[in-house]
């Protein structure tokens, strides 16, 4: 939980317009920033789900653009690079991203390498690579998951050497996030259940990181709360517009918490596995969120149990230890995965020759050490054997 006797600094760069229909503020928003000949940046999915006309449908008649919409789920460095070409050949002057995580995250490379004059987004790896400010950059989020709409980096997956690497810095953050729930409310239930699983990861990890801060844990805890208690009927009933617009915010709030703290353990490994096996983000959060939690319990008694309370544990005020709160907490997560369908490690048929090279990778991780509980290679391989049960 964030330490008051620490200097901080927090900025959210990013203007927010959010609500039903908020797309059709898009108009005046681009004239705001100037945006006359856009990049526009999807998926595949996206565009056959016909999402992707609804945005297009309510741009200005004098807006020129050009539609780029080759990104793959787990984005790769040569879809940023062949994004990149695109826009240098279209003379854009601006970004729009449309979609989810993966069209906003390789949206964000784009503009880094059109800024800064590159073509190999490996460059840029790390912290603070970028020199320049990105082009004007709106994102419209089509899931609730990622919170990639409103934060600082991107994850790119290298092609040559398998794994997802970050860039991060506060130039990458979009100009205007306009996040309206009717996108969707198409989404098919499966991606509602990773989606929002991964924002749940999002928050509980920002809240509980070494370098959480007091406003990023209020972000963290409302989203948790809000996450929790509309996962499920949004899976259940995706035309549900009050539970889809809750699972919104609740994904905005968990970005801008993890942006300003940070993820842990449950990313470095779901990112390891995901650069080696091109699995879902979301779907590798969840498998090892309860049990990365688990295994924290001794270093996050009070975080988890301050987590059970937004979760709506019975108890709080009864004379319940922080220990079984902590415990609760951990179950919660757990049910709720299970309530939402999410498959089990097993499932996913990973070579158990691949578990080392997942834990060395892992502890290799930018955010290692931001998890509560110090993390070694022997400590990852002993999160899968808790996952494989």
């Amino acid at each position: 939980m964030g330490n008051f006797q620490s200097a901080f600094s927090f900025v959210l760069p990013t203007k927010i317009v959010f609500g039903p229909g908020c797309i059709k503020s898009i108009p005046e928003e681009l004239s705001e920033f100037g945006i006359a000949r856009p990049l526009i940046v999807s998926d595949p999915g996206v565009s056959a789900a016909g999402v992707l006309g609804k945005v297009l449908e309510v741009l200005p008649k004098n807006i020129d653009y050009l539609i780029f919409d080759k990104v793959e789920a787990n984005p790769k460095d040569i879809n940023v690079e062949e994004g990149a070409q695109a826009y240098r050949d279209f003379g854009a002057d601006s970004i729009i991203a449309v979609g989810g995580g993966s069209p906003i995250d390789c949206a964000k490379s784009i503009g880094v390498l059109a800024a800064n004059g590159a073509s190999d987004i490996k460059a840029f790896e790390g912290k603070n690579k970028p020199s320049k400010p990105l082009p004007p950059l709106v994102s419209v989020p089509t899931t609730s998951g990622t919170g990639s709409e409103l934060t600082f980096s991107s994850v790119i997956t290298d092609t040559k050497n398998n794994y997802k690497m970050t860039v991060k810095n506060a130039f990458t953050a979009p100009k205007l996030a306009v996040c309206d729930p009717e996108l969707t409310v198409t989404v098919p239930p499966s991606i509602t259940a990773a989606t929002g699983m991964d924002a749940l990861t999002h928050a509980i990890e920002a809240f509980t990181a070494t370098c959480s801060e007091p406003i990023s844990d209020a972000a963290a805890l409302y989203a948790i709360e809000l996450i929790t208690e509309n996962l499920v009927p949004a899976f259940e009933d995706g035309s549900d517009l009050d539970a889809r617009s809750r699972m919104l915010m609740g994904s905005m709030l968990a970005g801008i918490a993890f942006s300003h703290s940070d993820v842990a353990s449950v990313h470095c490994i779901a990112e390891s596995l995901g650069g080696l096996y091109d699995l879902p983000h979301g779907v590798c959060n969840a498998i090892f969120l309860p049990h990365v939690m688990e295994y924290n319990m001794s270093y996050s008694e009070l975080p988890f149990a301050r987590i059970a309370r937004v979760m709506g544990v019975k108890g709080w005020y009864d004379a319940h230890t922080f220990s079984q709160l902590a415990q609760a907490a951990v179950d919660t997560v757990k049910q709720l995965a299970k309530d939402v369908k999410l498959p089990s490690f097993s499932s996913l048929k990973v070579d158990p020759a691949d578990y080392k090279k997942i834990a060395i990778l892992s502890e290799r991780n930018g955010s290692n050490g931001s998890n509560p509980r110090p993390m070694t290679e022997k400590d990852y391989m002993e999160i899968i054997k808790m996952a494989l049960g």
